[in-house]
């Protein structure tokens, strides 16, 4: 019994250890490139703001713009991001739910979206690039749902 206890106690000291020195918050921004269904191809900003709740988990605020032809495209959403921590890389998950609106020539509109993706981090520290992050886009608008979209960010990641 007394085996176990210690045990357990020095794998909480470890995870804690652990937990303290991984990141808190991680800032991404960089550039973007959207496929609308049925042929639009835009480009724009990605910008996103993870807290981390533990070294593997987060919640993650992302926004982002597209512009092609005068039409404008922005999307807004928030969700879980789950993620590891290898020596140089950082894959991660998420899933992310909120809103987007699409305007052109004075007009407007505002709908549903939803994002599920990934991508993968490259670097150790403080700053590392984002090599690539690929969403698959869910967007309704007045009644239609278009499941055709995808998202494609590349950049800089700061971490704190």
């Amino acid at each position: 019994m007394r085996r176990y206890i210690g045990l357990s106690l020095i794998l909480g000291v470890l995870l804690f250890a652990s937990a303290a020195q991984a990141e808190k918050a991680e800032l991404f921004g960089g550039y973007q490139y959207t496929h609308l269904d049925p042929s639009l191809n835009a480009n724009g900003w990605n910008a996103s703001l993870t807290g981390h709740f533990a070294p593997w988990i987060g919640l993650t605020a992302d926004f982002s713009g597209a512009y092609k032809s005068g039409l404008k495209f922005h999307t807004y959403t928030f969700g879980p991001e789950v993620s590891a921590h290898l020596p140089l890389i950082k894959p991660f998950v998420h899933a992310l739910f909120g809103g987007a609106t699409a305007s052109s020539g004075g007009t407007s509109t505002t709908g549903f979206d939803m994002m599920y993706g990934g991508g993968v981090d490259y670097g150790h520290g403080p700053l590392a690039f984002r090599v690539v992050q690929f969403d698959w886009m869910v967007t309704r608008f007045s009644g239609f749902t278009d499941k055709k979209n995808v998202r494609v960010s590349s950049g800089i990641v700061l971490r704190f």
